[in-house]
């Protein structure tokens, strides 16, 4: 609220009123159920990432002007959220052929911002970095089916490795990824 005494010469004039907010409601919260359909793959999870998400933006409400890209906003607002809950859950999430999708659903923009970017690439190089760590007989395998997306019965064949032992190094391999993923971004 402005106590400046016409819009013209107010700096703040040109913020998001709570009218606004309300008109591009329904189209964020399309956005947010999206990205927490392709995070989770199920319509609850997707409904509370929207419920929170819609909540976080009502927060920025006031600060929000035409300059910003409200939508990129959301978008990063509820890639929060589902990390948040997975966190708050405690959960791990399997990493199998979908994940990269889910993990980074499609961007609205057609340019990512230079901090998306950035981000993007420490999270490859971090990714990269938890591989390399992986010991090389589960990091074999983790690419076999992550990357070439062979079926447990082929690498099994592949490989040599009865198939309930691949089954369980991979299994490890995904959880020391999770682990190091998790630990590199709490510091």
């Amino acid at each position: 609220m402005c106590s400046h005494s016409t819009a013209k010469t107010c700096p703040h004039s040109l913020l998001m009123t709570r009218q606004e907010f309300e008109h591009i409601v329904p189209e964020m919260r399309r956005l947010m159920l999206g990205v927490g359909r392709d995070f989770f793959g199920n319509e609850m999870d997707a409904e509370d990432v929207a419920q929170d998400g819609l909540l976080q933006l009502w927060q920025y409400c006031e600060r929000l002007d035409e300059g910003h890209n409200i939508p990129a906003l959301a978008t990063r607002i509820a890639k929060h959220c589902c990390v948040n809950m997975v966190r708050r859950r405690k959960e791990t999430i399997p990493i199998d052929d979908g994940a990269v999708q889910r993990l980074d659903p499609p961007d609205t923009s057609l340019h990512p911002s230079p901090q998306e970017e950035m981000e993007r690439n420490e999270l490859k190089q971090a990714f990269d970095a938890a591989v390399k760590n992986l010991n090389p007989a589960e990091r074999h395998l983790f690419q076999l089916r992550q990357l070439d997306g062979l079926s447990l019965d082929e690498i099994s064949e592949q490989t040599h490795i009865a198939k309930p032992s691949a089954k369980s190094m991979i299994s490890a391999a995904r959880r020391k990824l999770f682990e190091a993923l998790k630990k590199e971004y709490r510091s």
